[in-house]
């Protein structure tokens, strides 16, 4: 086996990979860089029933999207059939292998000890071979099983280090059987710790697990994304959460990630992409709002205004997704006054009239506090009654921005 590092990602595109499939990735990114190595993809699509036609193109889209864009040529097995029954038949002339009902099966020996040092937590891993059923390497279709195709690959393209998840542990000693069956050296065995949801069982779609390519629609931020995956199952030390992906790359090391399963944390990946989205500048913010935002031609209209670097500036703070953005600074009340919304909005209308001379903001935060006072009327009510909105931009980003017209607009208003 090469001394030099090589990894692979091998995606099975039989649905949309979602976020744990991608750390894998990422993880596989991480360490090559790090070690000055190769990261390679390959297309698993053995397994042609199952199939599902758009999921191959979500994968690259994916990884561009993430910039952890693999080298050197794309695999897919289901164009190397030769190759697996060449090898599938070799060892069925060493009778390793055996022949039934059209397939080719192997059969471990039950005497034989299997074990590796995995290099999560660095443990020793021991399973007997009369644990482990015979498995089918052929498929009576001529299509290899996972068993086969991963071990031949991995060995032709020169696979260092596999990184996979820790429920293909039980599989294994299959694997390293096959290995030792053509003479081959192994790979060293990297299986993460399984994402969790917050209810403690594998994370799935039930949980909301969604793919790279949901969060991008949903106005995360690529940093974030690679921010957040990273930090589920590895931490490089110290209480330090927010790192760029050169950072990640400069850190990582396999002896840092955790042996405990990460519990994804949907609260948490929100706030850290929030922190993401304070962390650009103004410009580059415009750029990722005028993206995000291109099929949507009023916030498109607002990101090219005059007045569009004041408005993403103001909403920044509040902002936790780049979806936030149309909310935050949008001119139209969200929702219609009640009768007596209705009535306090006309007093307040005649109030600040009165009081206001030049509506600066010293003098309008005033009169605010003032009416709330006098009136009872809580200071949200007040801000819904002038900006149209729940919530948003302050009160006085709005003036500043808007001024008197916006707020004497939505108080008349229905």
């Amino acid at each position: 086996m090469s001394s030099k590092v090589k990894v692979r990602f091998a995606p099975s595109p039989t649905g949309i990979a979602h976020i744990g499939g991608i750390r894998t990735a990422l993880y596989n990114f991480l360490f090559a860089k790090k070690n000055k190595g190769e990261f390679l993809l390959r297309i698993e699509d053995t397994d042609q029933k199952r199939l599902v036609k758009e999921a191959e193109n979500a994968i690259f889209e994916m990884l561009k999207w993430l910039e952890i864009q693999p080298s050197g040529e794309i695999i897919h097995q289901s164009e190397r059939l030769e190759i697996y029954k060449k090898y599938a038949y070799e060892l069925v002339s060493k009778k390793i292998a055996y022949e039934k009902d059209g397939a080719v099966w192997v059969s471990l020996p039950d005497d034989k000890i299997f074990e590796w040092t995995d290099l999560v937590g660095n443990k020793k891993i021991r399973f007997e071979g009369s644990t482990q059923e015979d498995f089918v390497i052929l498929k009576s279709d001529g299509f290899p099983t996972y068993h086969l195709a991963n071990v031949v690959d991995d060995h032709l393209m020169g696979t260092t280090h596999v990184f996979r998840g820790e429920e293909w542990i039980s599989s294994t000693p299959k694997h390293l059987y096959l290995y030792e069956s053509f003479n081959w050296e192994h790979p060293e065995f990297v299986h993460l710790p399984v994402i969790l949801g917050s209810d403690h069982t594998k994370l799935s779609k039930r949980h909301g697990a969604k793919s790279v390519l949901d969060y991008k629609n949903e106005g995360y931020l690529k940093e974030a994304v690679l921010n957040y995956m990273a930090l589920l199952g590895w931490n490089p030390g110290g209480d330090r959460e927010q790192m760029s992906l050169s950072e990640m790359e400069s850190l990582f090391e396999i002896k840092d990630i955790n042996t405990a399963n990460p519990i994804f944390d949907q609260t948490k990946f929100e706030w850290l992409n929030g922190v993401w989205i304070r962390s650009i500048s103004t410009q580059e913010l415009q750029e990722r709002l005028n993206e995000f935002y291109s099929d949507d031609k009023e916030v498109v209209k607002i990101i090219k205004s005059e007045k569009s670097e004041e408005l993403v500036k103001a909403a920044t703070s509040r902002m936790r997704t780049l979806a936030d953005f149309k909310n935050l600074v949008s001119k139209d009340p969200q929702n219609k006054k009640t009768k007596e919304e209705e009535k306090i909005a006309e007093k307040l209308n005649n109030f600040l009239d009165k009081k206001l001379k030049n509506w600066d903001d010293e003098e309008l935060l005033s009169a605010i506090r003032e009416f709330s006072k006098e009136e009872n009327v809580p200071f949200k009510t007040i801000f819904f009654l002038l900006s149209g909105k729940t919530s948003g931009i302050g009160i006085l980003e709005l003036n500043q921005i808007y001024g008197k017209d916006f707020f004497v607009a939505n108080l008349k208003s229905k």
